[in-house]
């Protein structure tokens, strides 16, 4: 019995030095564990001689419950501590100023790429897409470069096979459109294109929007009509828009279209090579051959094509001499816009 008494002694001082739950559970295990020190008086009850054995039994009990007690009481009260700690560790300071969240912004490629698209839906053009891994057919072949054609090395190729690449333009999508649909159409198809290039003008991977218009009376007015509207939509009504005769294989005639200098007002500079006059879109009237290979009857029907690089637009717009920048997100130059 006074085993018991010193035992519960002990207990209490040790109870009394402990702040941490973890020196708590290691205080349970040390009394009440499998191999604890009350367990172990438990254990020896059968020593005990049978006329001390239910008075020794009932006190080894009452110490046990004793201790649970306590610890359980005492698991509560370091409890409430820990928890109140760790509110006074993160309370907020109401009293601090604020800090102002940041708003992101539209990047600028996809700003220009919805103010051209609403250009032209304006006018009555729909928007179609296309996959961006494209059959070589449908990026060469049907639309007048055959294999071996010289016109092929104009556009550095990611071949992923022989008759598998990721589309250099977004002209696979006119092919695909009018294997589908008859004339009249109104069609432009951006998206992203791909080729083997990398310099401060170009990217591997950049934006291009097609448009192509198909019906029995389209002539190379309608298309200077749409694009000088576009041109001025853009970069203003007083810009100069010219045209110049060019080769692409899948128009003809063919254009390059040019707009004055913006940042010379056509004086010469740098930009422009002191020639007055920025390359902005190529253009022409849909080669026969292409009509051919979608089954249209190229007696009965006409239209002009036309292709565009968004970045170019945005570049010339926004007077950003480096293509790098656009992807290089660094917010210091995505703020601007």
């Amino acid at each position: 019995m006074e085993d018991l008494l010193s035992l519960k002694q002990i207990f209490l001082e040790e109870l009394r030095s402990t702040a941490f739950l973890s020196e708590l559970q290691q205080l349970r295990v040390k009394y009440l564990g499998k191999k604890g020190l009350v367990t172990t008086k438990l254990k020896t009850l059968s020593t005990i001689p049978p006329d001390l054995r239910p008075a020794y039994g009932k006190a080894v009990n009452e110490v046990k419950k004793f201790i649970e007690e306590e610890i359980i009481r005492t698991e509560s009260l370091l409890k409430k501590e820990e928890h109140k700690k760790r509110t006074l560790s993160e309370a907020i300071d109401i009293t601090l100023p604020g800090k102002t969240p940041f708003f992101g912004r539209e990047h600028p490629i996809n700003k220009m790429l919805s103010e051209i698209a609403a250009v032209f839906v304006s006018m009555g053009f729909e928007i179609e897409e296309g996959p961006e891994v494209e059959l070589d057919y449908y990026n060469f072949e049907a639309l007048n470069m055959p294999k071996n054609h010289p016109a092929r090395d104009m556009q550095d190729t990611f071949y992923i096979s022989e008759d598998v690449v990721i589309r250099t333009h977004t002209s696979p999508v006119q092919i695909r459109v009018m294997e589908k649909r008859n004339p009249p159409l109104k069609v432009i198809a951006p998206g992203k294109v791909y080729r083997c290039d990398a310099d401060v003008s170009h990217t591997p991977m950049f934006h291009q929007v097609e448009g192509f218009m198909v019906d029995t009376d389209i002539a190379f007015s309608d298309l200077k009509g749409v694009l000088e509207l576009f041109l001025h939509s853009i970069f203003g009504t007083d810009t100069p828009v010219r045209f110049r005769p060019s080769f692409f294989p899948f128009t003809e005639p063919s254009a390059e279209v040019d707009i004055g200098c913006i940042f010379c007002s056509g004086k010469g500079c740098r930009v422009c090579k002191n020639t007055g006059w920025i390359e902005i879109l190529g253009a022409g009237m849909i080669h026969p051959k292409v009509f051919e290979s979608v089954g249209y009857n190229p007696e009965m029907y006409t239209g002009f094509a036309f292709g565009m690089g968004v970045e170019r637009i945005t570049m010339l717009k926004y007077s950003i001499d480096d293509i790098r920048l656009f992807y290089e997100n660094d917010m210091r130059f995505l703020r601007q816009f």
